[in-house]
């Protein structure tokens, strides 16, 4: 298989149960709800998307023939001095679960990695991540319904993706992430007030943009 990749680079993770820890980041080029193209924004299923993962031009990013390949430039892109055991890897996108397979699992591994994987759910992950993220989208099955985490955009739609659509479900955290459009302020209070009201959801905030970061 061949592995089409927008960027890699080292980073802090920036959200969720995970915030604060040194990982490389491994951007898939991507998705099945949009087609990271303003002109099609309107009419996707995700709409406040706010990443680029269109094409191969990033940095560290191309098109890797082989799963060993890959995780070669993901180990090129751990800093030596940053020593670390295991080391982090986030995969992400667009949708990584389009691409993430067993085979490119097993040759993060052997390459030292823990793998993290940040997806919107609607496609089964493999075995072998060792940190599943989810985020559902409104109006998108939701079939990968356990994990590690499930983090909420919100709010996203007043008839969908409701935090009580998801209270049920099989993971050990769930965060609700203020969406960070032209309302965030009034998002951002809505998000503590529903988790100060519903303590089972946590609060997660974006400290990467905070911070400035990548």
């Amino acid at each position: 298989m061949t592995y089409s990749v927008k960027e890699i680079y080292f980073t802090l993770q920036g959200e969720g149960a995970q915030t604060g820890r040194a990982a490389v980041f491994l951007r898939f080029s991507g998705c099945n709800l949009w087609s990271g193209r303003e002109q099609h924004r309107a009419e996707a299923v995700c709409k406040f998307c706010d990443t680029d993962f269109v094409g191969t031009d990033g940095p560290g990013g191309g098109k890797f023939a082989s799963a060993e390949s890959l995780a070669e430039a993901i180990t090129n892109t751990w800093p030596e001095k940053a020593v670390a055991s295991p080391k982090y890897v986030v995969c992400t996108g667009g949708e990584p679960l389009l691409q993430l397979d067993t085979v490119a699992i097993d040759a993060l591994h052997e390459a030292g990695f823990e793998i993290g994987v940040e997806t919107n759910g609607t496609v089964t992950a493999p075995d072998g991540i060792d940190w599943l993220c989810v985020s559902p989208k409104a109006n998108a099955p939701v079939v990968q319904r356990s994990g590690s985490e499930l983090k909420l955009v919100y709010p996203q739609n007043e008839d969908a993706a409701q935090p009580s659509e998801f209270a049920d479900l099989d993971f050990e955290y769930f965060f609700l992430q203020p969406c960070d459009d032209e309302n965030l302020e009034a998002n951002t209070r809505a998000a503590v007030g529903y988790c100060l009201q519903h303590p089972q959801w946590r609060l997660s905030v974006q400290t990467h943009k905070i911070l400035g970061i990548d």
